[in-house]
C-alpha cells in the first residue's frame, strides 16, 4: 500500500516523487515531447525533464495555458529548454499537422511521452465521428506515435541512445466492458458508460505499448515502449462529473497521491539507466507490476493494432507478430 512507503525491487515507492526517482541522472542531450502538458501530471513531467538537462516540447490544446506554464517553470529553471506546440489529440488533422511540423523542424526525438487524456464525458464523438475516449486516450497517440517513429528511429541511430515511449494507462484498465474492448460498437451511444469507455482505452494504451514493444523488437530498433499506471492523484481529470471531483477533493490529503508523486512512475520510465532495454511491461508506483489477463491477451492486441490502423487510416511496412 502506497500509504506505508513500502519500496519495491526498484528501491522506490508509491511515495517517491518525481525528483527522487530521477536523482543524479543527467537527461541533457535527450529531446522529449509530453502531450497534455499544459495541466495536470503533464505539468511536473515536463518539469523535472527539463530539470535533469532534457529539451522538453509541451504538446497541449490549450496553448494559452501552455505559454504560462512554461514561463513558471523557466521562472524556477531560467536554464531549461522549452518549447509548445498545439496538438489537439481528438483530432487527426490535428496530429497529423503537429507530426509534420515538428518532423519539418529537424529536431531529434529520444522520448516520447504519451500522458494526455480525458476521463468521464457524456458521450461525445470526434470531428473523425470516434467515440471521445478512445479518440483522445488511444486513437490520437496511436497515429501521433506512427508519425514519428521514423524521427525517434533515426535519432536513435545517429545518437546511439536509446528511446523511449511511455502510454499513460491507468488500474480502471481492468474496468472495461464484458469484450474489453467494443470493436464493433466503438462509437454506440447504446450501453455507453463513461467509467467502462474510460477503462476501455486505458486497456488499449498497455495493449498498444505491447504491440510497439514486439514490433521494435522484430525491427532491432533500440527503442522501448512501455505503459504506465500512476496511482490515484488529483488532477482535473474529474472535471467533467462535479461530485466526484468534490469527493476527490475532500479525500485528497488522506488518500491521494501530490503531483510530485504521481509524476514519479512517467519520469521513472523515462529516465532512469535501471528500465534500460526493459520493452512491453507495465510499471506502477516505478516498479514493474502486473495488468490484467485481458491487458497480455495476445489475440486483443492484434485486433486492436488492426483496428487502430483501419480508425486512423496509416500506412504501415510492418505488423507486429503479436500471437
Amino acid at each position: 500500500m502506497w500509504i506505508f512507503g513500502w519500496k519495491g525491487p526498484s528501491g522506490f515507492s508509491a511515495r517517491s516523487t518525481a525528483e527522487e526517482v530521477t536523482h543524479g541522472i543527467d537527461a541533457s542531450g535527450i529531446t522529449a515531447i509530453v502531450t497534455g502538458a499544459s495541466s495536470g501530471i503533464g505539468i511536473e513531467t515536463t518539469r523535472v525533464l527539463a530539470l535533469r538537462g532534457a529539451h522538453v516540447i509541451m504538446a497541449m490544446r490549450n496553448m494559452g495555458a501552455g505559454r504560462e506554464v512554461k514561463e513558471a517553470i523557466m521562472k524556477e529553471l531560467p536554464s531549461a529548454q522549452i518549447d509548445t506546440m498545439e496538438l489537439d489529440l481528438s483530432s487527426m488533422a490535428s496530429v497529423r499537422k503537429f507530426a509534420s511540423d515538428y518532423v519539418s523542424s529537424g529536431l531529434p526525438l529520444n522520448l516520447l511521452v504519451n500522458n494526455a487524456g480525458i476521463f468521464g464525458t457524456p458521450f461525445m464523438l470526434s470531428q473523425e465521428g470516434i467515440e471521445l475516449h478512445i479518440a483522445t486516450n488511444h486513437s490520437g497517440h496511436f497515429l501521433l506515435t506512427n508519425l514519428l517513429l521514423e524521427t525517434m528511429k533515426r535519432t536513435s541511430s545517429r545518437s546511439n541512445k536509446e528511446g523511449r515511449i511511455v502510454n499513460l494507462t491507468s488500474e480502471a484498465h481492468r474496468l472495461v466492458y464484458h469484450d474489453g474492448i467494443r470493436f464493433d460498437k466503438i462509437n454506440d451511444e447504446s450501453g455507453y458508460n463513461f467509467v467502462l469507455a474510460y477503462g476501455q482505452s486505458k486497456l488499449a494504451n498497455i495493449l498498444h505499448a505491447k504491440g510497439l514493444a514486439r514490433l521494435l523488437k522484430e525491427e532491432e530498433v533500440q527503442i522501448t515502449a512501455n505503459s504506465v499506471h500512476l496511482g490515484a492523484i488529483s488532477t482535473n481529470i474529474f472535471r467533467h462529473h462535479k461530485l466526484i471531483n468534490a469527493i476527490v477533493c475532500s479525500i485528497i490529503k488522506y488518500v491521494l497521491k501530490n503531483m510530485d508523486q504521481g509524476a514519479a512512475t512517467t519520469c521513472y520510465v523515462a529516465l532512469h539507466p535501471r528500465v534500460a532495454g526493459v520493452s512491453g511491461e507495465y510499471f506502477a508506483d516505478s516498479n514493474i507490476g502486473k495488468p490484467s489477463n485481458l491487458a497480455r491477451d495476445a489475440n486483443l492486441a492484434k485486433k486492436l493494432w488492426n483496428f487502430s490502423i483501419n480508425l486512423t487510416g496509416i500506412q504501415v511496412d510492418q505488423t507486429p507478430d503479436l500471437g
